[in-house]
């Protein structure tokens, strides 16, 4: 093979494997949406019974369970840890807002 032949192909599997990833990319962001979806269902249940948007012991839970999960997939558990952080923290926000919403009578 030339240069310019192995140079071809090379660039033809870095296009399928960054195709792939494109691929990936976008279904986690479309999870990401059905996930927070959720949440903001979650974040509604609480604020119209008055609950904390936090669930610390839940959210502890959370991430020893997808810490276990990172580890049986072959990702860092701690890179998996600090993703379900910022999601958690994000939640958390929202549902505050919500419950603010809902004393502030904007929630309806």
């Amino acid at each position: 093979m030339s240069t310019s032949e192995i140079e071809a192909t090379v660039r033809a599997e870095l296009n399928r494997l960054r195709e792939s990833i494109d691929n990936i990319d976008a279904a986690v962001v479309h999870m990401l949406a059905e996930r927070f979806k959720a949440t903001q269902q979650v974040g509604r249940l609480k604020a119209d019974h008055k609950l904390p948007p936090a669930d610390p012991a839940r959210e502890t839970r959370q991430i020893a369970r997808l810490r276990e999960l990172a580890q049986s997939a072959n990702l860092d558990p701690a890179f998996a840890e600090k993703l379900l952080n910022f999601i958690i923290a994000e939640v958390i926000r929202h549902h505050e807002r919500i419950a603010e919403e809902a004393e502030n009578g904007a929630g309806a």
